[in-house]
């Protein structure tokens, strides 16, 4: 089978010397690829991207050429990376990446004309096979450079070895990976220079965005950043799938619901430094009167502000929040002094909150993965219309089904002490119930009671 396309150099000028003739001439050549069976179309990608790589490297010698000849400064360009750049069309990084390349594999020569080997031979050697890109030999190049002198006299040749063997089979990011294990090998004091450098570059910043999202920017040192990502990894996983659906949810909005559980862990510690007195937590003030009237549509009604940021925050999210938060009572004055404060109290106290767990166990909605976080206890009725706080009136859920509840006004109600969900009718039309909770003995028993046979009376008395 003939290749898709053939590169096609002139042999009588010499492999790095710049000719108008001497560039590789590119062929379309075979019958339509959709006639091509699965086997030659696997075959002919392969060979493809062999043929570029190989011909990306004969544009690396033409490019050193170039440099040797001062053609960028001869055209009144400051650098050969500004020159390939503005040639070729690309990117400032792409032309640096084959600036720096070319230098490292160029096939150079004596003052005598003879040849001499490249600076990295064995990353040349590959490349000039089709075996590995540019973009491997980037990674080799960085590594060979950035070791220290007396590494670099001893150790090179052995670099370029090992990793153009293995970049052979391996992705550029993959082999970054091994280089930067050489380096921690070679040179220890220089990456521990490095992490230190890293780790006072350290920086966190947020703001409030125009639409009143918090916006989070950070650049963590390696250590603190494998600390976040083993936190937040367990945290944002994907959801098992329900009913062959997979979780809809993107990777970013994902990582955003890990983090919210995380804080909910972390706001539940004991650990936490106290402020004036008081562990950390989320503060929202709101008249009473605008929570109660939070599911009316139509009232009128002022929001509730968030302490810490100073935003507002609409009633009915109050109202989920309130499901399960220390309440303080304050009186205020005409001028919003306070008059009185209260005592603090828990709507789920801790004897409430076992038991639920119990029931429930972590989210008693229908399907739950349970999802990893602080349970939140969710009032059927509100306490704020008057539903008392108590085991009858009260169901486990996480965070994501609190919220699902709340927004889409799923009705609970407890059948022979189990909670039972009713979709809304924008979820399901028939509005078919579906039991929620965790499975029990007593449960088991009343699923499988059909199955076993009553026992018979004594002498046949019914």
């Amino acid at each position: 089978m003939a290749p898709l396309i053939t590169a096609v150099a002139d042999s009588d000028v010499p492999f790095g010397a710049v000719s108008g003739s001497s560039l590789p001439e590119v062929t379309l050549e075979g019958r339509p690829v959709v006639s091509c069976s699965d086997a030659e179309l696997v075959d002919e990608i392969v060979e493809i991207e062999r043929l570029v790589r190989a011909a990306r490297m004969r544009q690396l010698q033409l490019i050193a050429e170039a440099e040797h000849r001062s053609l960028p400064a001869q055209q009144g360009v400051r650098s050969p990376q500004a020159w390939l750049r503005g040639l070729l069309n690309i990117d400032p990084a792409d032309a640096k990446g084959r600036v720096v390349v070319a230098r490292d594999v160029e096939q150079q020569t004596s003052l005598c004309g003879e040849p001499l080997p490249a600076d990295l031979p064995a990353t040349a050697a590959a490349m000039s096979e089709g075996a590995i890109g540019v973009d491997h030999a980037l990674v080799v190049s960085r590594c060979v450079r950035s070791m220290p002198e007396h590494a670099r006299v001893h150790h090179a040749e052995e670099v370029d070895v090992l990793l153009a063997d293995n970049a052979r089979r391996m992705c550029p990011r993959d082999l970054a990976k091994l280089a930067e294990r050489i380096k921690y090998l070679l040179d220890q004091d220089g990456a521990y220079r490095d992490e230190e450098a890293q780790h006072e570059a350290r920086e966190l910043h947020y703001a409030t965005g125009r639409d009143g999202m918090l916006v989070v920017k950070a650049r963590l040192d390696r250590e603190t950043g494998a600390r976040f990502v083993s936190a937040i990894q367990p945290l944002a996983a994907p959801r098992p799938e329900v009913d062959g659906e997979k979780d809809p949810r993107s990777a970013g909005q994902r990582n955003a619901d890990g983090l919210a559980a995380m804080l909910d862990i972390v706001l539940e510690s004991d650990r936490m430094p106290r402020v004036g007195g008081q562990r950390p937590h989320l503060a929202v003030t709101i008249d009473f009167d605008d929570l109660k009237r939070g599911l009316l549509l139509g009232a009128e009604g002022m929001p509730g502000t968030l302490a810490a940021t100073e935003q507002s925050i609409s009633a009915e999210n109050v109202r989920r929040i309130a499901c399960d938060c220390e309440v303080l009572p304050v009186v205020l004055g005409g001028d919003s002094l306070p008059l009185d404060v209260g005592a603090s109290q828990r709507t789920a106290p801790p004897h409430i909150r076992a038991a639920l767990l119990q029931r429930d166990g972590v989210c008693a909605f229908p399907g739950c993965d349970r999802p990893p976080g602080t349970p939140q206890a969710h009032h059927i009725v509100h306490w704020v219309d008057g539903g008392p706080t108590d085991i009858g009136n009260m169901v486990m859920t996480c965070a994501h089904h609190h919220r699902v509840v709340h927004g889409q006004g799923w009705e609970i109600t407890l059948r022979d002490g189990r909670p039972v969900f009713t979709p809304p009718s924008s979820v399901d039309l028939a509005r078919a119930p579906r039991p929620g909770g965790r499975a029990l003995p007593a449960a088991h028993r009343d699923t499988l009671r059909d199955l076993i046979p009553a026992p018979r009376s004594p002498e046949g008395i019914p």
